[in-house]
Order: C-alpha cells, then sequence, then structure tokens
C-alpha cells in the first residue's frame, strides 16, 4: 500500500466523518424547535417514547445525540427512566436509516449535492435556506469522502495479507471486539457502519463477516451515553446502562441466532444481491428492528435490574447544590437550551422564595435553627448563580435563533435579581438572631404591621415568580399592583413607627431593626416585580 493510498484513505475518511458531522448539526439546527417540541410533550405512553426516539434520530442523524440528550433530560427530571427505554429502543431503530442513505449510489452525483449545498451555504443570506445547505454541503461532503475510501481501498482486494485481515472478522468474537471498540473511538455507530459500507464496495468484506462487526458497532455505540452520564444523578447512570444492557442482550441473541440459523445471512444478501452496502443496511436495521420489538415487552423488567445493578444513593435526592438542568451536554443540543436554562433559573426562583419564607418564619419565631438554615441554603444561591451565569456566557456563543438569545439575554438581570433576594433572606435571618440573643420583642402594632407587609411581599414574589415561569404577560399587572400596595404599607408603617417613638411606645433597638426589615421587604418586592417584568426585554 503507497503513501498517496494512505493520505487518499485518511482524506476520504476525514471527508467523511466531516460530512456526516456537519450533516447532522445542519439537520439538528432545522429540526431544532419541533424536537424540542417533541420531547417536551412526551408522555408516559411507551409506544409514543418509541417512536419518538426513532423520529428524532431519523431527524438529527445520530442515536447517540437522541441518547446522550435522553441522559441529560433523566437528570433534568424530566423524563423517566421508562419513558428513557422507549426512547433509546426507538433511537435504535432511528439511527438505521443513514446506513440506509449511504447504501444508495450518489457517488456519482455527490460532487453536484456538494455544489449545491456550497452555493446555499455562501451565497444565500436566508438563514434556513443557509441551514439546509449546511444539511446538503456534509451530505455531499459524506459521499465525496465514502468514494475516496473506496478508491483507497480496492487496490487492497488483490493484497494477501489485507484479506486475510479481514477473513478474521467472520470469527464472531473478534468481529464483535472490533466493532465495539472502533465505534466507541469514533463515538458514531452511524459512521462505524458507513464505513464498513466503504469497505464492503470495495469487496474487502462480505456480509457474512459484516454481521458480527455490525453486532459489536451497536455495543461500541454506548459509550457515549456512557462517558456523558459520568458524574449525574443515579438515574442518569441508569439511563445509559439501560442502552448498553439492550445492545449486549440484542448481540447476544443475534449471536446465537446467526450460529444456529447461519442462513439468516444468505436470505438478507438475497434482498440486494447486487448491493453490498444495502446488504449491510438491511442487516442493520433488521437488529434493531428484532430486538425493539423482542425486548419492548420487557421494558419495565429491564428498568427494574437496571435499578437492582445501580441503586441510588440516599443523600442524592437532598443534594440542592447542584445544577439539575444544566450541564454540557445541553450546549450540544441548542434547541432545548432556552427551556433548560428557564428550568434551572425558576428552581432557583423556588429555593430563593422558600428560603425568604424560611428566614421570616425565624424572624417573628425566633428560631436560631431556622435562622442557620437560611445561611445554608443562601450558600445554594450563590452557587447557582455563578453556575447559571457562567452557563448563559457559554450559550451566548451557540447558533440560537435571535429571540432565544434576546431571553437569555434577559436572565442575567433574573439572576442578579434572585440572589439580592437571597441576600435579604440572609440578612432577615441575622435579624431573628439579634431579636433571639438580645430577648426583645416588637410592640403588638408593629409586629402586626410587619406580618401584613411580610405576607405582602411574598404574594409579591411568589406571583412574579408564578408570571416568570408560566411566561405570562398578562399576570405583570397583577405584580406591579401587588407591589403598589407595599410600596404603600411601608410609607404607612414607616410613619406609624415614628409616631409611636414620639409616644415612647416602642424599644428604639427594636425600632431599628423594624425599619430595616420594612426597607428589605419593600426592595424584596421590588426584585420580585423586576423577574416579572423581565418578560417585557424578551
Amino acid at each position: 500500500m503507497s503513501i498517496f493510498m494512505i493520505f487518499l484513505l485518511l482524506g476520504g475518511l476525514g471527508m467523511f466523518l466531516y460530512g456526516m458531522k456537519m450533516m447532522s448539526d445542519g439537520l439538528e439546527n432545522v429540526a431544532g424547535d419541533r424536537m424540542r417540541r417533541i420531547l417536551e410533550v412526551l408522555t408516559a405512553n411507551r409506544f409514543a417514547a418509541v417512536g419518538v426516539g426513532a423520529g428524532v434520530t431519523a431527524l438529527v442523524q445520530s442515536s447517540s445525540a437522541t441518547t446522550v440528550m435522553t441522559v441529560g433530560f433523566v437528570n433534568a427530571g424530566l423524563m423517566s427512566l421508562l419513558q428513557a427505554t422507549g426512547v433509546i429502543m426507538g433511537a435504535n431503530i432511528g439511527t438505521t436509516i443513514t446506513a440506509q442513505l449511504i447504501a444508495f449510489k450518489l457517488s456519482d452525483i455527490a460532487p453536484f449535492i456538494l455544489f449545491a449545498g456550497m452555493l446555499m451555504t455562501v451565497f444565500v443570506k436566508k438563514r434556513r435556506i443557509a441551514k439546509f445547505g449546511e444539511i446538503v454541503l456534509g451530505f455531499g461532503i459524506l459521499f465525496v469522502g465514502l468514494t475516496l475510501m473506496s478508491d483507497a481501498m480496492k487496490p487492497l482486494q488483490d493484497n494477501e495479507a489485507f484479506r486475510n485481515f479481514f477473513i478474521n472478522f467472520k470469527n464472531p468474537i473478534i468481529g464483535v471486539l472490533i466493532g465495539a471498540v472502533f465505534t466507541a473511538v469514533i463515538q458514531s455507530s452511524s459512521a462505524s457502519v458507513g464505513i464498513l459500507q466503504a469497505l464492503a464496495v470495495s469487496g474487502l468484506i462480505g456480509l457474512d463477516a459484516a454481521v458480527f462487526v455490525i453486532l459489536g458497532q451497536n455495543i461500541g455505540t454506548c459509550f457515549t451515553a456512557i462517558i456523558s452520564a459520568i458524574g449525574t444523578s443515579a438515574n442518569s447512570k441508569r439511563t445509559a446502562g439501560i442502552h448498553l444492557m439492550f445492545n449486549v442482550i440484542g448481540t447476544i441473541f443475534f449471536l446465537l441466532l446467526l450460529l444456529l440459523f447461519p442462513g439468516i445471512v444468505d436470505a438478507v444478501v438475497s434482498i440486494s444481491p447486487d448491493s453490498a452496502p444495502r446488504q449491510i443496511a438491511n442487516f442493520h436495521t433488521l437488529f434493531n428492528i428484532t430486538v425493539t420489538v423482542l425486548l419492548f415487552p420487557f421494558a419495565n423488567l429491564l428498568v427494574s435490574l437496571i435499578k437492582r445493578i445501580i441503586p441510588e444513593k440516599k443523600t442524592e435526592k437532598d443534594a440542592e447544590k447542584r445544577l439539575i438542568y444544566l450541564d454540557e451536554r445541553i450546549a450540544q443540543t441548542p434547541a432545548i437550551v432556552l427551556s433548560q436554562t428557564l428550568k434551572e433559573l425558576n428552581r432557583m426562583g423556588t429555593i430563593a422564595a422558600e428560603n425568604m419564607k424560611r428566614a421570616l418564619e425565624a424572624f417573628f419565631e425566633a428560631d436560631e435553627q431556622k435562622a442557620a438554615r437560611v445561611l445554608e441554603v443562601e450558600s445554594t444561591i450563590d452557587y447557582l448563580t455563578d453556575n447559571i451565569s457562567n452557563y448563559l456566557i457559554k450559550f451566548r456563543g451557540l447558533d440560537l435563533s435571535d429571540d432565544d438569545l434576546k431571553v437569555l439575554g434577559s436572565l442575567h438581570h433574573v439572576i442578579i435579581d434572585l440572589e439580592r433576594i437571597g441576600d435579604y433572606a440572609e440578612n432577615v435571618a441575622g435579624f431573628a438572631v439579634t431579636i433571639s440573643e438580645n430577648k426583645v420583642a416588637l410592640s403588638p402594632e408593629g409586629k402586626e404591621e410587619l406580618t401584613a407587609i411580610a405576607d405582602k411581599t411574598m404574594e409579591t414574589l411568589t406571583t412574579s415568580l408564578d408570571v416568570f415561569k408560566r411566561r405570562n404577560m398578562s399576570g405583570i399587572k397583577v405584580a406591579e399592583a401587588l407591589e403598589q400596595e407595599v410600596d404603600i404599607m411601608k410609607k404607612a408603617y414607616i410613619d406609624n413607627h415614628i409616631s409611636r417613638l414620639h409616644e415612647r411606645a416602642c424599644d428604639p433597638q427594636v425600632g431599628i431593626v423594624f425599619t430595616n426589615m420594612i426597607t428589605m421587604l419593600e426592595r424584596v418586592s421590588d426584585h420580585a416585580l423586576n423577574i416579572a417584568q423581565s418578560l417585557e426585554h424578551a
């Protein structure tokens, strides 16, 4: 094999892999919003889950991408383990579309496809057409790379050493191992099957040897999900485990089937005897559909089994200081970036509101234990502030729609408002400790007024957070009215307090606490209203 042939092979491989990635990314961008809606309305119906898994994977041309997304959704609590099992089964079916497309003899018109994609991408100004251009361009590059690989490998048909090497693939163990390792390295079963099809075009491998490699490829593709599940919740690890379990069981079943009934290979060859790539694509499809049909009725059993293998840590459910809806995988799926960021912010808002409520209870009950808990939760709010902000900065560099970018921009201010509410909760807890340690009490009038403005502030906060969560523009007016009431109460209660001081009806030391509390609660309502009004700037 000459150095030129090696360079030609490597160049073709590079173009093939790059073309597949470009096509996959382009399809994901075009289908992004639709994909987000489909996944968000996914029901507990397992049949629907399989259909969604197959459909999304067919759209993005990557079962790895779908599975990694699924791991992220399970980690975020958006999808149950049983739903995820259905999606994974469907993804295995959806990924067979790529091999079927590659099996079409489009090599002769690949340069034209590439040129058409270039025109759409470079010269067309409309963004949506340019995105379609990326798909076409990637498709063209993929087939040009496939042609280069095939041309580079054709002379090897007469090389005895190479032919003997590929004959070893007929050994089931060697074939499965080669397929699993190679697919794990390039992290794409679609690309791995495509390369196998290129070898078949060159006459270096027949379906009798390729079947075992295909079985291994289905195991190798699981490693992407396994890697993505590292450091996530137990359910996420279980999702990756189910993916691996599903394909390992399917591989063992088909190995036994092929050893007992070798005529299966001849039957697949007979469907398209003149097309080796189509034979590989058909067996790949046969494997995934058959395994899904066989294991689908046992989805509950798979879930129960993986729960035994990967038990949930008792402390995991109570862990607050972590991001639930955002992680590195989200950036790989721009279509769900905004919805996941909003969910994380809604969670932060809930934590901040509950902490403010806890701080007020600590104050009115002079409960130092609750005050201490407020300080613990405040560290969680600070953690969320820093980490969500970092993700917002990262997301600005993604290929998002203008509307999504505008909304993400408005969320920086929401984070600041929530962080300030958390700070005020900490201050209220501090006053709770002061009241408790000094054994002092508010006057009956002062306590009644402070309770009233605290209740109205909490109502403003919960209403504003609900407006933000539901993206309810009409609710902004309600939040504004509540905030106005807090302003009026502040002015009236400060005046009343001054009158009580003149009449010596309250302790001046407690009076300082009273005025500070009134001022802080009014500012909390201001920040709450800012959160609701952020919708007007999005």
